[in-house]
C-alpha cells in the first residue's frame, strides 16, 4: 500500500479516499480445515485480523477506514484437505499463495484413515511407506502449482528434511515437479496455543515451480535463538546451501571402510535376557548354565550403565538343552511368545533356541547405539570383544580400529549425522544405510595425519576411564561432561578437520555444505574412492 502511494505521490495524484487503493480483503481467501469448530474459528478470525489492519491503516494514513457491515467473507471449508480436488475451491488462475501448517504426524503414529490419505495421494512414490504425513501436502501443492507462478510456504517437522524420507520425496519433487526451495527456516522449536500445544522442531520451506533470483536461509544457532538471515545461492532438501544432492540408503559403504552392521534381535518376549540378579540365581542352581550366557549390551546399558546378560544357545548340544530345565524351560516361553506374532516368518521361525536374527560379529567391533539424544555434542562409541551380545538397539563395526573410532567420535561426523539422519522424536537416529554407508571420509590421508586421530582417539578412551563411576550418559551430557573429556574430544576434531583440509571450518553449516561438496565428488560416475589403511586398536574400552 506505501509503494501504491509513492507511485501516485510522484505522479502528482491526490489520494481523498483510502479505500480505493486498498487491494486485500478477505474474499481472496480460501482455506481447508478437518475440524468444524477450527472453521468457524477461522473464519471469524480472518474478520478480527482484516479489522486490526484496517486500524492500522487508519492510524497511519489519518483517515477512518473500517468495513462494515460485514458483507465478505473467507471462503474455508470443512473437509479433508488430501481427499478434496483444491481447484474446486479456487481455481490456479486466481491464486498466488498456498500456505500452510499441516498435521504432524510421523509414520509410526498414523491411525488407519491417514495411512489411506497418505495411499491416495502418494501411491506412485516408491518408498512412501516410511514418509510422515505432512509429505502429502508437500507432494500435492508441488502437483498443483505446475506451469504456475504460485508460490508455497509450509510449515512442518524437521524430519521432512532429514532421513530415508528426505530424498524419496524431495528426488520427486525436484525432478518430477522442478520445484525449487526459495527460503527455509532451519530447525526451531515453535509451540502454539492450539489443542494439544504442539511443542515440536519445525522448519518452514516456501518453494515454486520457478527459480527465484534470490534465495534465503534463516538459521538457528539454537532451536530457541532468533535466527540468522543467510543469502543461497541454492537451497536443497536439506535446507543448506549446496546442489541439490539427495542422500538415498547405500547398501555398503561409499569409501573404504568396514561395513556396519545392526545387532541381534531376539524377539523372545524377554526370556533370553537376564538382569545381573537372575543370572546369579541361575547359575547357582545349575552351574552349567554359566557357558551359554553372555553380556548382552544395548543401548540403554551402554549408554547409562547396569548389566544385561542373555542365554546365547548357538553352539547347544540337544542332550544338553534337554538336561538343563532353566533353558528349556525359557525356550518353550520363547516359541510361545513368537507363536502369536503378526509375522508370519517369525511365527514359522523353526529355531526357538536362538536369537530371531542374529549377526554377532566375529571379532572385536565398535558399538554405535542406534538413538542418541540430540543434546549430546557427540555420540558415544565404544569397543567391544565379541564375546558381547550386541543388542539390535545398536549397530557394531566389526574390525573397526582407532582411527575410524576417531572420525565417527569427531565434530565432523556429527555435522553430518546432524543434517543426514532421521530423527526419534527429536533424537538422533543412526541409520547404517543412510549415515555411516554415505559419509564422505577424508581421502588421500598421510601416515602422519592417521597416527594423530588415532593419538587423539585413545586419549578420549584414556580420559574416559578415569571416572569409572559414571556412565556415557554422564560423561557426555553437554552440563556434566569433564573438561579433560572435552579437551580430549577438541583435540581429536582439530586432527579430523585436518585430515579433510588445511583451512578450518568457522561453523557447522561451513562443515556440513565442505561434506556435501565432497559426497558429490565420490559419487559422481566412475570417481575412485579413497583407500584407509587398518590400523591396529589399543586397549578396547
Amino acid at each position: 500500500m506505501l509503494q501504491e502511494l509513492d507511485k501516485l505521490d510522484k505522479t502528482g495524484q491526490l489520494v481523498t479516499d483510502i479505500s480505493t487503493i486498498i487491494q486485500v480483503d478477505v474474499n481472496q481467501f480460501a482455506g481447508i480445515e478437518y475440524d468444524e469448530f477450527a472453521v468457524r474459528v477461522a473464519e471469524v478470525a480472518m474478520w478480527l485480523i482484516d479489522h486490526q489492519m484496517n486500524v492500522k491503516v487508519s492510524n497511519t494514513f489519518g483517515q477512518y477506514f473500517v468495513r462494515l457491515p460485514l458483507k465478505k467473507a473467507a471462503k474455508i471449508v470443512n473437509g479433508n484437505a488430501l481427499r478434496i480436488d483444491w481447484e474446486e475451491l479456487i481455481s490456479k488462475e486466481k491464486l498466488n499463495f498456498i500456505l500452510g501448517n499441516p498435521p504432524f504426524v510421523g509414520h509410526h503414529y498414523q491411525n488407519f484413515d491417514q495411512k489411506e490419505d497418505l495411499k491416495l495421494v502418494l501411491d506412485k512414490i516408491i518408498g512412501s511407506g516410511v514418509m510422515d504425513y505432512v509429505s502429502a501436502w508437500f507432494y500435492k501443492s508441488a502437483q498443483f502449482i505446475q506451469n504456475t507462478k504460485i508460490k508455497v510456504g509450509l510449515v512442518a517437522t524437521n524430519s521432512i528434511s532429514q532421513g530415508e524420507q528426505s530424498s524419496i520425496l524431495w528426488n520427486v519433487l525436484i525432478n518430477e515437479f522442478n520445484i525449487s526451495i526459495h527460503f527455509a527456516h532451519r530447525t526451531f522449536k515453535w509451540s502454539n496455543e492450539a489443542k494439544g500445544n504442539a511443542a515440536v522442531h519445525c522448519v518452514i520451506i516456501g518453494f515454486a515451480s520457478f527459480e527465484a533470483n534470490e534465495k534465503y536461509i534463516f538459521d538457528y544457532q539454537t532451536i530457541t535463538s532468533e535466527p540468522l538471515l543467510i543469502k543461497a545461492k541454492n537451497i536443497n532438501p536439506y535446507l543448506i546451501n549446496a546442489n541439490n544432492i539427495l542422500v538415498f540408503n547405500r547398501k555398503y559403504p561409499l569409501c573404504n571402510v568396514p561395513n556396519m552392521m545392526y545387532g541381534n534381535k531376539p524377539t523372545d518376549g524377554g526370556n533370553f535376557i537376564l538382569s545381573e540378579e537372575e543370572k546369579n540365581t541361575l547359575v547357582s542352581k545349575n552351574p552349567l548354565l554359566i557357558k551359554f550366557i553372555r553380556p548382552f549390551i544395548s543401548a540403554r546399558e551402554f549408554l547409562n550403565g547396569g548389566k544385561k546378560w542373555c542365554l546365547w544357545l548357538l553352539d547347544i548340544k540337544p542332550n544338553e538343552l534337554k538336561n538343563i530345565p532353566e533353558i528349556l524351560e525359557r525356550v518353550e516361553a520363547v516359541k510361545q511368545f513368537r507363536s502369536k506374532s503378526i509375522a508370519a516368518s517369525t511365527r514359522n521361525y523353526s529355531y526357538h533356541c536362538l536369537f530371531r536374527q542374529i549377526t554377532q560379529p566375529k571379532s572385536d567391533y565398535i558399538l554405535v547405539p542406534r538413538t542418541t539424544s540430540e543434546n549430546r555434542k557427540y555420540i558415544p562409541i565404544g569397543f567391544f570383544t565379541a564375546d558381547n551380545i550386541v543388542s539390535d538397539t545398536c549397530q557394531a563395526i566389526p574390525n573397526g580400529d582407532l582411527y575410524l573410532f576417531g572420525i565417527l567420535t569427531s565434530e565432523m561426523h556429527m555435522a553430518w549425522v546432524k543434517y543426514v539422519c532421521g530423527r526419534l522424536k527429536s533424537d538422533y537416529r543412526y541409520s547404517k544405510d543412510i549415515v555411516y554407508n554415505n559419509y564422505p571420509f577424508p581421502e588421500n590421508i598421510t601416515d602422519k595425519q592417521k597416527q594423530t586421530v588415532e593419538t587423539c582417539a585413545q586419549t578420549v578412551l584414556d580420559t574416559r576411564v578415569k571416572y569409572p563411576d559414571s556412565s556415557l550418559a554422564d560423561l557426555y551430557d553437554p552440563l556434566t561432561m569433564p573438561p579433560d573429556l572435552l579437551k580430549a574430544h577438541q583435540k581429536l576434531d582439530k586432527a579430523v578437520d585436518l585430515c579433510y583440509r588445511p583451512q578450518p571450518f568457522t561453523s557447522e553449516l561451513n562443515r556440513i555444505e565442505y561434506l556435501f561438496e565432497l559426497y558429490e565428488k565420490l559419487t559422481a560416475p566412475l570417481l575412485p574412492t579413497s583407500k584407509q589403511k587398518p590400523s591396529k586398536r589399543k586397549n578396547p574400552q
